[in-house]
């Protein structure tokens, strides 16, 4: 959030002339801003007066609680005003990563036509002053945007007058001594096809290798161009699913990535070799409110009024990272730390390097010294452990201990964000059931 950082303390270098009590809100809001604290955005933005609040940060504010809150309704006006109102508030590089949140939110509730069109203006008014990369992410973004205005993406439709019930497995991954589990939907098709379907809460889109659209007649979007990081990075198309069948659920016109998911590593393809079709948070996202029960291994879906959420005055405790995907407030060690809610983590999940700096001692004293191989599209990554054992955790509204997690001593090297926990299939399923609620976006937990 470099950029975020720079807005935010020009503005604050002029507000000299405001009284105390403004200057003070205003430092608050610019402090959550650049630690990306949307939650302490959310409180510290609705307990003021909206006139204490310097204009700029005011309209940012609701851009950004919006975009990462999941509330494209107060996102989307509020980038319109920004875009008119505020333009010489934003350098270039500002006016940028608003451009592509922005578009996300667009996109989010169907007006891909829109967000292709305001794309392009950005890019054509801001050409000549951008490198080749970024005129590349936003042609990108622009072209996706085009393509899927030719659709209707996620028309979701209930078979029976009853919830949307999909049944599911929790079936071994790599070798048997690992442990490893992911979870994979039955009774599923893809264009009439049966599938094997790894649900993965912390994909934020949904994937599928070339030889499964193939397969399954995926329909190619032209001039679409998709880029996916995981351990490496590889590069892909955007596909359509004319109809995807979740148990009693059809979903008409559903997007995929596509690109291969091969890790280019034989021992780690155990793993990648049961991802070849993933469905994650963007379709999660559409159904509004998912319950993951791992008693009767069932993922439910409400169907109608008065059981579908609605949005009331419940705080938060999920959003979204700069790459969409879903983390939740939780606890470590009494610790309070963001966590990537991963389904398609096989393993208990993994602390990053930043609790072994504050709590050095102790893991030193408690850990077992290993080597964890962490193994994902592009690659293989290698990085230097300590496993700990009987880890309370409190996620969602409960607490229980982990049987055993890893925590890195060093930094991710990747391309995708670290976190500063990724909390795996094995913990979810320490709980009876994870809801998430989707319009509140609160994540709650059973046990």
């Amino acid at each position: 959030m470099y950029m975020l950082r720079r807005i935010v303390l020009c503005a604050l270098i002029g507000f000299g002339s405001l009284s105390g009590y403004s200057q003070s809100v205003d430092e608050k809001i610019g402090s959550a801003m650049n630690r990306s604290d949307w939650f302490a955005l959310d409180s510290i933005y609705n307990s003021v007066p909206k006139d204490s609040i310097h204009p700029f940060l005011e309209i940012y504010s609701r851009c950004l609680i919006g975009n990462r809150l999941n509330r494209p309704d107060v996102s989307i006006p509020a980038f319109e005003e920004l875009f008119n109102t505020q333009l010489e508030s934003l350098d270039l590089g500002n006016l940028i990563s608003a451009t592509f949140m922005f578009g996300m939110d667009l996109s989010r509730v169907g007006e891909n036509e829109a967000a292709a069109s305001m794309t392009n203006s950005i890019l054509d008014a801001t050409r000549q002053y951008l490198d080749s990369t970024t005129v590349a992410n936003l042609t990108s973004h622009a072209n996706r945007y085009s393509a899927l205005a030719a659709y209707n993406p996620y028309q979701i439709q209930f078979n029976e007058d009853s919830p949307g019930v999909v049944p599911f497995a929790i079936v071994p991954v790599g070798p048997k001594d690992k442990g490893s589990v992911l979870m994979h939907l039955k009774e599923s098709s893809i264009n009439g096809i049966s599938a094997d379907i790894t649900f993965d809460t912390g994909a934020g889109i949904n994937l599928i290798s070339p030889e499964m659209a193939e397969k399954y007649n995926l329909t190619s979007l032209d001039g679409t161009t998709v880029s996916v990081g995981g351990v490496g990075r590889k590069d892909g198309y955007l596909a359509m699913a004319d109809e995807l069948q979740l148990g009693n659920m059809t979903i008409k016109d559903v997007p995929f990535s596509v690109v291969s998911i091969s890790s280019d590593n034989s021992e780690a393809d155990q793993y990648t070799d049961a991802f070849s079709i993933i469905l994650g948070s963007d379709l999660m996202l559409q159904l509004k409110e998912v319950n993951i029960d791992f008693v009767t291994n069932t993922l439910t879906v409400p169907m109608k009024a008065p059981f579908i959420p609605v949005k009331t005055d419940a705080k938060p405790n999920l959003c979204f990272s700069p790459s969409m995907n879903l983390l939740c407030k939780g606890t470590i060690h009494n610790e309070p730390m963001l966590m990537c809610i991963d389904s398609g983590d096989a393993s208990y999940g993994s602390i990053g390097n930043a609790f072994f700096e504050r709590n050095r001692q102790f893991v030193l004293d408690n850990g077992v010294k290993d080597t964890v191989r962490v193994a994902g599209i592009g690659g293989v990554n290698f990085m230097d452990c300590y496993k700990l054992r009987d880890m309370k955790i409190s996620l969602g509204n409960h607490a229980l201990e982990i049987p055993e997690i890893v925590v890195t001593t060093m930094p991710y090297a990747g391309p995708g964000v670290q976190y500063e926990c990724n909390i795996g299939l094995r913990t979810l399923m320490l709980y009876n059931f994870v809801r998430f609620n989707l319009v509140d976006f609160v994540l709650t937990t059973g046990i």
